[in-house]
């Protein structure tokens, strides 16, 4: 799977277009540089809840693919302001939520207890996602020729479980370990035999 179709799936797992799709492939740099919100314990922090996302079984997890500074690298390079905001914002809201729901931080809740506290959130973003993609079409609509127009994000959530999906299965960790690899070219095996179970292929390039 090439990246470009990953995104799509993705999009199609998480209900809208991916946040900074294109530019993924072409290059990020939206000049909206900020930082603010990442450090060595949001970071760890971000790991965790992509771990959560892609747990480790008998493949590794998100975690092992350094997720936690993907989604740092993405936001601050791929992002813009407003979205930067949204998802640094964002990680503050996920810990409040999850003090709420469980009385401690997320990193210090059992696996179960994190897992419980996303599913709860991915029903909270469908809700919210569903809002703001019907505000912004409306926007669009009623100043259609406007190339300035700046979109409402998406929920917070969301964008880390797009991060999560695109920096995992375009990471060698993923890759290699997790999906079958094959450099491109490669030859073309029309009868290649599948057994059920097997992994997926994965491909370089775009």
């Amino acid at each position: 799977m090439n990246r470009r179709d990953l995104l799509k799936q993705i999009a199609l797992l998480t209900g809208g277009a991916v946040i900074g799709g294109e530019l993924f492939l072409t290059g990020c740099k939206t000049g909206a540089k900020m930082d603010a919100g990442f450090t060595p314990v949001t970071i760890a922090m971000l790991d965790e809840v992509g771990e959560t996302i892609i747990p480790a079984t008998s493949t590794p997890g998100a975690k092992a693919a350094q997720i936690g500074e993907f989604m740092k690298t993405m936001v601050t390079d791929c992002y813009t302001a407003a979205e930067q905001t949204a998802f640094t914002e964002g990680i503050v809201k996920l810990n409040d939520a999850c003090k709420k729901m469980h009385g401690k931080d997320f990193v210090e809740c059992t696996p179960q207890q994190r897992k419980e506290l996303l599913v709860s959130l991915e029903k909270e973003a469908k809700n919210f996602n569903d809002k703001v993609n019907k505000e912004n079409e409306a926007a669009s609509k009623q100043d259609p020729n406007n190339p300035n127009l700046v979109r409402k994000p998406i929920h917070y959530y969301t964008m880390m479980k797009q991060l999560t999906l695109f920096g995992f299965f375009t990471s060698k960790t993923g890759m290699t370990e997790t999906l079958r690899y094959i450099p491109v070219p490669g030859k073309y095996d029309g009868a290649f035999p599948y057994k059920k179970g097997d992994k997926a292929w994965a491909e370089s390039g775009c």
